[in-house]
């Protein structure tokens, strides 16, 4: 069968092509053993090899740049990624630094209060836990019976009165807020020209309000005034601070008035307390003593 031309052609140039392809590799072969050292040869050699030669160096030299770019690429990530990592480990001690300079703050408040009230024994602890809702406000603190707590121990910050120990458990006790409605703190006003007498409670429509009940349309009360603890009933000592006055109602009837409390404690941000595990009344200051009178002048000799 004959073979089409243009399938000559193709196979023609096929060989051509194979040709100079094992032409080239014997030259560069002589080339390497160095059997052709004449200058002509050499001439036509690198006239030969110098397309190849330039295309091999710019893959070369493109290649070689572009390991370097990918180098570089993950040298900078390796870095980005171990200054990312040191960045969240600054970050990291700073929140921890500031949160022990937190707790440090409020723990030289509550020392400071130990030492202005010495008539008190306090046991700090931290709260661990809340129970807050519209009939119950609590919170759970890590100390318990193991470490001398009891139920009914009064539970304060330095800022004033927190509330009572409700239940006590061995590593932890849970303690009822003043905030709670069904507790109840004998008060009474600390101004001096008043006195007036009232039991605090807390309000069912609000889990941070306190009211001062049972006052009198007359009484001597008004916007300002602080209230503390009155030590009536026994449960808790008298003195501590509960709250502000920020404003006198009247009760239903229009018989009696009640007085809305600023609670001298916030809440909401309880985070460290103290237990009072024992108290004691304050001992009045002494009138200094006075100075003794000068032995009286000699009138005279007895005769």
């Amino acid at each position: 069968m004959k073979i089409p031309s243009n399938n000559n052609f193709s196979v023609k140039r096929l060989l051509i092509v194979i040709f100079v392809v094992i032409s080239v590799l014997c030259i560069i072969f002589f080339a390497a053993i160095s059997r052709f050292n004449t200058p002509l040869f050499h001439a036509v050699v690198i006239n030969i090899l110098a397309p190849f030669q330039s295309v091999t160096s710019a893959v070369s030299g493109k290649i070689s740049a572009f390991g370097d770019y990918v180098g570089d690429v993950f040298y900078v990530y390796d870095e980005n990624r171990e200054l990312k990592a040191q960045n969240d480990d600054l970050k990291a001690k700073a929140a921890r630094s500031a949160e022990l300079e937190s707790e440090n703050a409020r723990l030289r408040q509550l020392l400071n209060y130990k030492s202005n009230a010495p008539q008190f024994d306090l046991l700090p602890a931290s709260v661990i836990g809340r129970n807050s809702s519209t009939w119950s406000n609590r919170i759970i603190i890590n100390r318990g019976s193991d470490d001398g707590v009891r139920k009914n121990m009064t539970v304060v910050t330095p800022d004033g009165l927190v509330g009572s120990v409700h239940e006590a458990y061995g590593s932890y006790a849970e303690v009822e807020l003043i905030t709670d409605p069904r507790s109840a703190v004998g008060a009474i006003v600390q101004r001096a020209d008043s006195r007036l007498a009232g039991v605090v409670k807390g309000t069912a429509d609000s889990s941070s309000a306190i009211n001062m009940t049972n006052i009198p349309q007359n009484a001597n009360i008004v916007e300002g005034d602080i209230i503390v603890t009155s030590g009536f009933g026994g449960m808790y000592p008298k003195g501590i601070v509960i709250g502000t006055v920020t404003s006198l109602k009247n009760d239903i009837g229009g018989l009696l008035q009640y007085a809305v409390l600023y609670p001298a404690v916030d809440f909401q941000k309880l985070e460290d307390v103290a237990v009072i595990t024992n108290y004691r009344e304050p001992v009045p200051a002494l009138p200094p003593a006075a100075a003794p009178s000068a032995p009286a002048a000699n009138q005279g000799e007895a005769k």
